[in-house]
């Protein structure tokens, strides 16, 4: 016995003290960037426009404190009155109030951009940057969510987004030529992402593709609440998403690793796939329902232990009951089912596609609200959901309880108080 356990010491592998991801590069991180894939898979994207940010507009992005343009432009002269008086009489003190409290002067072309852009999009449009998008920020919104109406919807969501900084400020950490890529940081080609709002918007059909070595490895739901018509839509929804990636993604994306979502909201009937994002195989990139761990030592599904191609039969829908979709509640065909209520072969097969399962504790813990880390105190989420009128009142007092303690520091200063 002790020989038998010496041996399993010497062959087995060492402790991992570190996920074992490959380089992290400068051009995989720019790679996954929007404006960089998006005019590929333009159309299996979602309708966007992308509007390209200038070093002024980046400058108020990373500035402290929120300060929005005016929501109108001013006229000229008021037609109510002769205007011997109006244009003299107020000009002076008005103006340099506007130009003070005006910060989109140095980026008039972008904020009228984005106000045309809206208009073009319906009215209604989902902001983001180069890589990510301020679901952190909606708290502060009057709506509650990321659906914005004019320009100062979107900027108020992202100067108050954790991850819109996070890609200004540190898009390229944990690059393997981090030196050049501190160089390079303000050379990147920053855009404003806005895309047509999706009415009605089915969040549980919207899933996470990870893909290894050009291979699509696994699948899981982005939206973490148990559905309980999602495991019959399941063998559907994985050959869609299969042959979405074969055809489309596959041998076009300049990467062999990525992570892709994707959002198909009628798998029964049209079946069509659509490309929301892209994401750097990366610890940044939440894997969800998996483990970094789990996905980067899963066995890939083309190949068997040795790395010979293994064999192994997709599963198609005929085969189930001859249907081309499946219906709510229904299996399909005849097969034994596990608790889960995926069948015995469906658990075995390639990708893998995990849900959140009826009995899963995650099923529970998951509707607390999400990024709640990055909220702001009860008091300025109150005058958020007050709206607008809210906001400015809440933003008044504060900025009074500021300046009032500024001049308690100055009168410290005055009298030599330490």
């Amino acid at each position: 016995m002790p020989v038998a356990n010496a041996d399993l010491e010497e062959h087995s592998p060492p402790p991992l003290t570190r996920l074992p991801f490959p380089p992290l590069t400068k051009s995989h991180i720019l790679n996954t960037s929007y404006h960089s894939w998006y005019p590929r898979y333009r159309s299996v994207t979602p309708k966007a426009r992308l509007i390209p940010l200038s070093p002024p507009f980046i400058s108020y992005l990373r500035s402290d404190g929120i300060i929005l343009p005016p929501e109108t432009a001013p006229s000229p002269l008021d037609d109510s009155d002769s205007g011997v008086f109006s244009s003299s009489f107020a000009s002076d003190s008005e103006d340099d109030d506007n130009e003070e409290n005006d910060p989109s002067l140095q980026w008039q072309d972008i904020h009228q951009t984005i106000r045309s852009t809206i208009l073009e999009l319906g009215g209604s449009v989902v902001p983001k940057l180069n890589w990510s998008a301020p679901k952190d920020a909606t708290w502060i919104a009057a709506t509650n969510s990321m659906e914005c109406h004019t320009p100062n919807d979107i900027y108020l969501l992202l100067k108050s987004s954790d991850f819109v900084t996070h890609d200004l400020e540190h898009a390229l950490d944990g690059c393997e030529d981090a030196a050049a890529a501190e160089e390079d940081t303000d050379s990147i080609p920053y855009h404003l992402v806005l895309r047509k709002t999706i009415p009605s918007l089915i969040t549980s059909l919207e899933l996470r593709c990870f893909v290894r070595a050009r291979r699509l490895l696994c699948i899981c739901q982005r939206d973490l609440n148990h559905y309980s018509f999602l495991p019959s839509l399941l063998p559907r929804l994985r050959a869609l998403i299969q042959d979405f990636f074969d055809a489309k993604l596959r041998d076009s994306f300049p990467d062999d690793n990525f992570v892709f979502d994707v959002y198909v909201p009628q798998p029964q009937e049209k079946g069509r796939v659509w490309l929301i994002d892209v994401n750097p195989w990366a610890a940044r990139t939440d894997p969800l329902l998996f483990s970094w761990l789990e996905v980067l030592t899963m066995r890939n599904p083309s190949f068997g232990a040795d790395g010979a191609e293994a064999e192994f039969v997709r599963l198609s829908l005929q085969d189930r009951g001859g249907g081309e979709g499946l219906s709510d509640g229904e299996s399909g065909g005849d097969e034994t089912e596990t608790e889960t209520g995926l069948d015995v072969d469906e658990a075995t097969a390639f990708p893998e596609f995990r849900l959140v399962n009826r009995d899963d504790p995650e099923a529970y813990s998951f509707n607390t609200p999400q990024y709640s880390a990055h909220k702001l105190p009860k008091d300025v989420v109150d005058a958020g959901s007050d709206g607008e009128a809210g906001l400015r009142e809440f933003m008044g007092q504060w900025r009074d309880i500021v300046s009032q303690q500024e001049k308690v520091n100055d009168d410290e200063d005055e009298n030599g108080v330490a």
